[in-house]
Order: C-alpha cells, then sequence, then structure tokens
C-alpha cells in the first residue's frame, strides 16, 4: 500500500488530536514532527509512531521523507508555514484561519496555487457523520427551498486570555466554523449584521473581544442565518444546526455521548460531549485521512482555498458588523 509521508507541525493541544489521528490512518506514514517544547514534541512523536522529532518546523519542512504537512502551529505562523511547504512541494494541511488578515491570507494561498501542491483547510465539520448527511438530505431535496439557516456554537468556557488576544475575536477563531457551514449546507452569503456582548469574562473585553453574540447571514440565494455563539456552557460543549426550507428541515442535534439514559425518581439523564475534540473525533480523523489519500490519487482536497478565503470574508465581515454597528456587505471586505 502506497504510504504518504507526512510532518505534524505543531505538539499543541490540537497538534496531540492530530498526532493520535494520524497514527489510526494507514495511508500515512509519520515521518516526523515539529515543535520547540521537547515534553510537547516528545508526546506527539509517541502518538503519532513518528520517525523523528525536529526542533523547528522549517527543518520537518525540509526533510526529503516529508511529502505532506499538517499544520496545528499558534494561528500567526500558519500564513508563513504554509508559503514554505508549499515553495517546498510539499502538499498542505492547514488547521484555520491562514491567517487572520485578508492580505496575508491571499498571499498565501497565491503561493500555494502557484505552486500547484494540495491544500486542504480544516473545517472537520465537514467530515462528522451527521453534516455529512445534513448535506446528503439538503441536496437530495429534503427541504426543498431553503429559508432560513440556524446554528448554535457554545464553548464550555473561553480559552486562556494569552490565548484570544491573537486568535482574531471570536467571529474569525470560533464562529467561522459556524459560517463554514452556512456555505457548506446552504450556499454563499453576500451580507452580515453582527451583534456582541461581554457576558462571560470582563478580561475578554479588555483586550477587545466579545464572548457572546450573535451573527445574522444573508445568502446569495435570498435564505436568511442566524449564528448565535458563547464561550460558555455550563453543561459541555453544545453545538447544534438546523436548515429550514419550503418541504421540511434538517436538524444536526447536540446527541448524547454515548446512547443512553438513566430514568430515575429525580429525573431522566444522559451524558454529554466535554469539547469539541471529544464531539469530532472522528471527524478529525476523517478529514486528514481525505486529505492523505486525495493527495495520493493525485485529487484536489476539500475544503480548498476558496473555502478558507471565504469563511475568513465572513468572520471579517461579522467583525466590521460589530465595530460599526451597522449590516456589511462581503463585497466591502473583498
Amino acid at each position: 500500500m502506497k504510504q504518504l509521508g507526512v510532518a505534524l507541525l505543531g505538539a499543541g493541544r490540537m497538534g496531540l488530536e492530530h498526532a493520535k489521528a494520524l497514527a489510526g490512518i494507514p495511508e500515512a506514514r509519520v515521518v516526523a514532527v515539529a515543535d520547540p517544547r521537547p515534553e510537547a514534541r516528545e508526546k506527539a512523536k509517541a502518538y503519532a509512531k513518528a520517525e523523528r522529532a525536529y526542533t523547528d518546523a522549517q527543518e520537518a519542512i525540509a526533510d526529503p521523507a516529508v511529502e505532506a504537512v499538517v499544520i496545528v502551529t499558534p494561528t500567526a505562523t500558519h500564513a508563513r508555514l504554509i508559503e514554505a511547504a508549499a515553495r517546498a512541494k510539499k502538499a498542505v494541511f492547514s488547521e484555520k484561519p491562514v491567517a487572520l488578515t485578508l492580505e496575508a491570507t491571499r498571499q498565501a494561498l497565491a503561493v500555494v496555487e502557484a505552486s500547484g501542491v494540495p491544500f486542504q483547510i480544516g473545517f472537520q465539520r465537514r467530515y462528522d457523520p451527521g453534516y455529512l448527511r445534513a448535506k446528503a438530505l439538503i441536496e437530495a431535496g429534503t427541504v426543498g427551498q431553503v429559508d432560513q439557516f440556524r446554528a448554535v456554537g457554545r464553548d464550555p468556557a473561553p480559552p486562556p486570555i494569552a490565548y484570544l488576544e491573537g486568535s482574531g475575536g471570536l467571529f474569525l477563531d470560533m464562529a467561522i466554523h459556524d459560517f463554514d457551514l452556512a456555505r457548506f449546507l446552504v450556499g454563499e452569503v453576500e451580507e452580515v449584521i453582527a451583534f456582541g456582548a461581554v457576558r462571560v469574562d470582563p478580561k475578554i473585553g479588555e483586550i477587545g473581544d466579545v464572548d457572546t453574540a450573535l451573527t445574522v447571514l444573508k445568502f446569495t440565494s435570498g435564505a436568511q442565518g442566524v449564528v448565535e455563539n458563547s464561550r460558555r456552557a455550563t453543561y459541555g460543549y453544545d453545538i447544534r444546526t438546523e436548515v429550514f426550507g419550503e418541504k421540511g428541515k434538517v436538524v444536526v442535534d447536540a446527541v448524547p455521548k454515548t446512547p443512553t439514559w438513566a430514568f430515575q425518581e429525580s429525573g431522566v439523564s444522559a451524558d454529554h460531549y466535554d469539547f469539541f475534540m471529544d464531539r469530532f473525533e472522528t471527524a478529525y480523523r476523517a478529514e486528514l485521512q481525505a486529505f492523505v489519500r486525495a493527495v495520493l490519487a493525485g485529487r484536489p482536497p476539500s475544503p480548498g482555498p476558496k473555502d478558507a478565503l471565504e469563511s475568513l470574508v465572513i468572520a471579517l465581515a461579522a467583525t466590521r458588523s460589530l465595530k460599526e454597528n451597522r449590516p456589511v456587505k462581503l463585497e466591502e471586505i473583498r
């Protein structure tokens, strides 16, 4: 069986998740991991069953046995590493976003296009069985004309302030997944209006961000959408999506972690997913496997450069809408 030589760049929280996922993909041979922190680096190497480890990501990119890279480093480094890998003719999988600005994103994707290397952006929900089924039902005409879209995304607790300071804000860091789902399930967006507040932690407001937001979407088809986000859900990770139309609706709901319910005198209870790594464990492996297989087969991976760019445009439009307290057409951002 042909295997793809992969380098994992970054051994943080998500890096370790991807290390475990890569180890379970028969078509992937993890040549190397790279991270400046010795303990994290060695842990990722063990999880991924990698052959060697580097301190510097550039060394891993230059390794002649590496044919593709999986970038899970801090957001500010994504564009630089994408460009370096593309110039080295290595296929690229990168966690979102490519960069925090449209200019830097376009520049990195231009290098990818000029090099001709395969590129995939990390929107793992597209590979979740529930969302794949929803997509298939919508395309089969189950809801007919789509009129409304609703997505709820709530994390159990905010990330550390140090992380949020470099994240680009709630819309670029968190809501961008819901914006991608909107495009995936319904189609292109032409205008947004966003509302936000600090309801969870005053320190988030002090760095100029919000922790609670609502974004209204106007699709080019005429459909309407609403995206709700919060950095606090005391009961665990909360993600739900609904697509409604002339013939009915499709719902991807917040299901129990295990299909078990406890019926007691005090009430009915079930367990719940703790966080996104837990909820989307299957999807993370599926997206990486799809990337590896696409590269080996010579097919363009998906989601690709356009999806990386368009989701960012929506997030930037929402950010401007909140700041300027007005609707923003995506053409203003482009």
